[in-house]
Order: C-alpha cells, then structure tokens, then sequence
C-alpha cells in the first residue's frame, strides 16, 4: 500500500467515525400535525367528496344579431333565478365576461359579453339532464344557437 493513501485513509475513517457520533438511536421527536380547521358537511355540502364534476356555462348575454343590444341584467338574473337557481339552489357563481363567437355563416366572429356560470355538483344523469335544460331554456329565451358547456372532474371539499 503507497504511503500516500495511509493518511487519507486515516481522514476517511475519522470522519466516518465523526459522522456516526452524531447519530442517535433514541427515537426521533416528529412535531404533533399542525392544526387547522376542522371540515364539517352535509350531505348536500359534503366534507369532502368524489364523483364530482365542474360544470361551466358560457351565455352569451348580447343580441347575436345586433352585438350592440343585449339581454338586461334584470333578465339575466331572472333566468338565473328560475331556470338556475332552481336546479342547483345549493349554489353557484357566476363572472362576467368577454366572447367572440363565429356565428354560422359570418366570416367575422361577434364579440359578446357573456356571463360565465360555474356549477360544482355530483356526476349523476338527473345533474347533467338540469345542465341540459338550462342550456335549452336560454336558447328558447333568447333565440341564441348554442350554450357551451364545458365539464371536467373535481374534488371537493366544503
């Protein structure tokens, strides 16, 4: 063995020797969780749920022939009222918002205010068919030719 690699073996051994001291066999002390919040819900409003979907709907609150005239704010809320809030009176939101839209047959879209409403509720066929009749009420309503409707699952806590 060179004598060089005496001493670095020497160095080597002593750190390792250094390092072991430092360990402990006691058990380690873990910090208790943080507390927060307890999460308490119902059955309508659970603590936390699965199967759950995010529905949005974009309306399109102008006059798709005249971008110019649209529906009121006092419509809007009364079909929010009627057609929405009766399906889902558990809650919702709803944002303003922009849209361009191509209507058939234009070669320009048509720039829209819109209202942007967001649903959170469980995956069932009676849910989506309440989804389906407020989208065919605000066609009937307005003359306008489509709601889109966007769905994408989600985890819910209350």
């Amino acid at each position: 063995m060179p004598a060089e690699s005496v001493p670095f073996r020497s160095a080597l051994f002593a750190a390792v020797l250094a390092l072991s001291a430092c360990a402990s066999t006691s058990p380690r002390q873990v910090a208790p969780p943080s507390t927060t919040s307890a999460l308490h819900g119902d059955a309508a409003r659970p603590a936390q749920a699965s199967g759950w979907v995010r529905s949005e709907l974009y309306f399109g609150v102008a006059n798709e022939a005249d971008a110019t005239n649209g529906i009121s704010e006092a419509k809007w809320r009364e079909f929010l009222d009627r057609e929405v809030t009766s399906r889902f009176p558990d809650g919702l939101t709803v944002f303003d918002a922009y849209g361009q839209w191509l209507f058939r047959g234009n070669d320009q879209p048509g720039r829209l205010k819109s209202k942007l409403l967001v649903i959170l509720h469980e995956d069932t066929p009676q849910r989506r068919a309440d989804i389906e009749a407020i989208r065919l009420a605000w066609k009937q309503a307005t003359g306008h030719q489509s709601v889109l409707w966007a769905l994408q699952p989600v985890e819910v806590s209350f």
